[in-house]
């Protein structure tokens, strides 16, 4: 239970609850706070389950929940009677309910939230029997579900798009690479048709052309077909070999097999299963049970105190001591027919352990057993996917081997073959590159010869002369040659052929030998080689090691030269500052008024003087502004009443002056005139 409130914990302080819980603080929530938790965990399976508990009814509570956790295809523990237990505990926020739910929820989240996402869509609504004899329900139901079924079909095709590996930018660089080679291929078209439309019958060339290129297609498939059969026969000859190796090895089994020894092993098995169900398995279900109930009392218990603590160990300490003294009271008394009887309690125990430890190999050795033919099996049928082929089991194997090592000795023996003509038409190309180029060389000279004497294109002439003639004789040689000279003939060049072959089989053999001394000679090589780097590499290991060596030594040197400085630098300053504290001590000792004058203390002193008589100055300044400040104030209050006073006047006079120019009349010529 503790390692299950650990998981849960850990996972609600991680994304994306950051609850900020420890097991103490988790442990006394409230039934509440325990039901908004579980809540919470919903609502990021389904977005749809985001509720305040507060705000909710109980019951609607429990069935909101029975109903997603049924979706999610949750199943609590127990029977019936436990079911209703559940639903109980769910209402009223039990913990043994809601903690084993929190554990399966936060196990598989990502899954449940598929499951979730998908029970939207995939849940049918059940519609009654009655409303489906109604035409237009029923092509409404017929289409909901197959609009269900093309869902499914699309989701299967969307995981395996999105499990396949593939990415859109990868797919994008793809298809803008291959609309790059389909410009070119069409370039290269129009390139080879403007190219062929000048040909005679080109259209008919096109289309003989076509039909070859289809019947190659044609024949690389029929290839590719019989190379399948070939493979399907070769796989059904290998399974029948194999089959009948089966049954020849079961009727030997069965052959040597006899019913007393089957029954023998019948009753072992019997006496084995009946010990494990009578005696062994219902001894582990009641120490489970008990465990479980003591568990179960233990979380149904209020979290403990170190008081609690105490008391519990206090108690403990006083079982013990009355158990030591119930012994001790025992081995007094020291009953003879009690010890015998212990005597054989304590072998059946022992004898019964030994049984059990024994049933326990056995059961493990058995497990292990299935184990390993389920791991044969999967890599069996891994095979089968990767190659098609089976895997090979006993005499198959050895002579599969047998014969891979046939063919790998005749492999080595071919390779060697052809590494040897590969080293001759080497050395041959070589020898006809060298006569090449000394033949170029020769008729450089020779044209340069020409030039000189004034006759360049002699020897061009000449060849074409002598490649003429040579024409000219060959055709006549061949229209008067007859059957018997060209018999004569082959076996002339039969005779040459073979002479050079018998006088080149030494420089052969000879060419052989050094062949295998070179090959020697490379192996001692790489060998030397070999060692060289290896005995490189612990020099350059020795030699890394012993640079670091030095750098850290060089770095110390470098933090004790600084360290040198730094401390020589001080000493200078403390012997500045000493020099400083002797004048001082100088000046303050002698009876000279001028030395004195120039020691620090008495410049101190004075400037302390001076700015005592300032703080003088400056304080009493103080006490007279304080003195003045209230008349002084008064004194501005009334000038400020005196500018406003004055103010006021000029306003009323600028008033009266404006006043008195509206609506003045004028008199001239007999005429009023009113002026505004």
């Amino acid at each position: 239970m503790s390692d299950q409130i650990k998981f849960i914990v850990d996972n609600l302080n991680k994304e994306p609850f950051r609850k900020n819980y420890n097991l103490i603080t988790f442990d006394s929530l409230e039934p509440m706070q325990l039901l908004q938790v579980l809540s919470d965990v919903l609502a990021e399976i389904d977005p749809k389950q985001v509720v305040d508990i507060r705000e909710e009814m109980p019951e609607q509570t429990a069935k909101r929940m029975l109903s997603l956790l049924g979706i999610l295809k949750y199943k609590p523990p127990g029977n019936a009677t436990d079911m209703s237990n559940f639903r109980q505990g769910l209402v009223i926020g039990s913990k043994p309910v809601i903690y084993p739910v929190l554990h399966w929820l936060l196990q598989r989240t990502n899954e449940l939230k598929k499951r979730a996402y998908l029970a939207r869509f995939l849940i049918k609504l059940e519609v009654p029997s009655e409303f489906l004899q109604d035409e237009t329900v029923a092509d409404t139901n017929k289409q909901y579900e197959d609009l269900m079924e093309a869902f499914k079909t699309l989701h299967k095709e969307c995981e395996q798009l999105k499990t396949s590996g593939f990415s859109t930018a990868e797919i994008r660089r793809d298809i803008s690479a291959m609309e790059e080679e389909k410009d070119q291929l069409i370039k290269r078209v129009e390139r080879l048709k403007k190219r062929v439309e000048t040909v005679q019958n080109h259209q008919r060339m096109l289309k003989i052309a076509r039909q070859l290129r289809v019947e190659k297609e044609r024949e690389e498939f029929l290839a590719q077909q019989k190379q399948e059969q070939k493979n399907q026969l070769f796989h059904a000859v290998q399974r029948l070999q194999r089959i009948q190796n089966q049954l020849k090895s079961m009727r030997h089994a069965a052959a040597d097999a006899k019913p007393e020894s089957l029954m023998k092993r019948l009753e072992e098995e019997i006496k084995f299963n009946s010990y494990m169900v009578t005696e062994k398995f219902p001894k582990e279900l009641e120490n489970k049970k008990k465990e479980l109930h003591f568990l179960q009392k233990v979380v149904s218990e209020p979290a403990m105190g170190h008081s609690d603590l105490l008391e519990l160990e206090s108690k403990i300490n006083e079982i013990n001591t009355q158990i030591s003294q119930l012994i001790e009271k025992k081995m007094m008394r020291n009953e003879p027919i009690e010890g015998k009887l212990s005597l054989y309690r304590q072998q059946a125990s022992i004898i019964s352990r030994k049984k059990e430890a024994k049933a326990e190999e056995l059961q493990e050795a058995k497990e292990k057993l299935a184990n390993l033919e389920r791991e044969v099996s999967a890599k069996t049928n891994q095979t089968r996917e990767f190659d098609g082929t089976e895997v090979l089991k006993g005499d198959e194997f050895k002579r599969y081997v047998s014969k891979l090592r046939s063919k790998s000795t005749v492999f080595k023996k071919k390779h060697q073959i052809i590494a040897e003509f590969k080293a001759e038409f080497g050395l041959l190309q070589r020898t006809e590159e060298l006569l090449k180029q000394r033949h170029e060389n020769i008729q450089h000279q020779l044209q340069t010869i020409e030039e000189k004497k004034g006759i360049s294109g002699y020897s061009y002439t000449q060849e074409e002369l002598e490649r003429v003639s040579a024409l000219k004789s060959e055709v006549d040689e061949v229209k008067g040659r007859t059957l018997d000279d060209m018999s004569e003939m082959v076996k002339k060049l039969n005779s040459l052929v073979s002479e050079k072959k018998s006088a080149l089989a030494p420089v052969i053999k000879e060419l052989r030998q050094l062949r295998q001394k070179c090959q020697e000679l490379t192996q001692e090589c790489d060998e030397k080689k070999s060692q060289y780097d290896s005995c490189a590499a612990g020099l350059e290991s020795n030699r890394s090691k012993l640079e670091q060596e030095v750098r850290g030594l060089r770095e110390e040197c470098l933090q004790d030269e600084s360290r040198y400085h730094y401390t020589n630098c001080m000493i200078k300053n403390l012997e500045v500052q000493l020099c400083r504290a002797t004048d001082e001590m100088k000046a303050y000792v002698s009876s000279d008024q001028q030395e004195k004058r120039k020691a620090i203390r008495e410049q101190y002193t004075k400037n302390i003087a001076e700015q005592e008589n300032l703080g003088k100055k400056l304080r009493e300044k103080q006490k007279a502004v304080r003195e003045s400040h209230g008349p002084n104030m008064k004194q501005v209050k009334m000038w400020r009443d005196f500018e406003q006073l004055m103010e006021c006047k000029k306003q009323c006079f600028l008033k009266q002056q404006s006043q008195t120019s509206i609506g003045q009349v004028i008199q001239e010529g007999g005429e009023d005139r009113l002026i505004l």
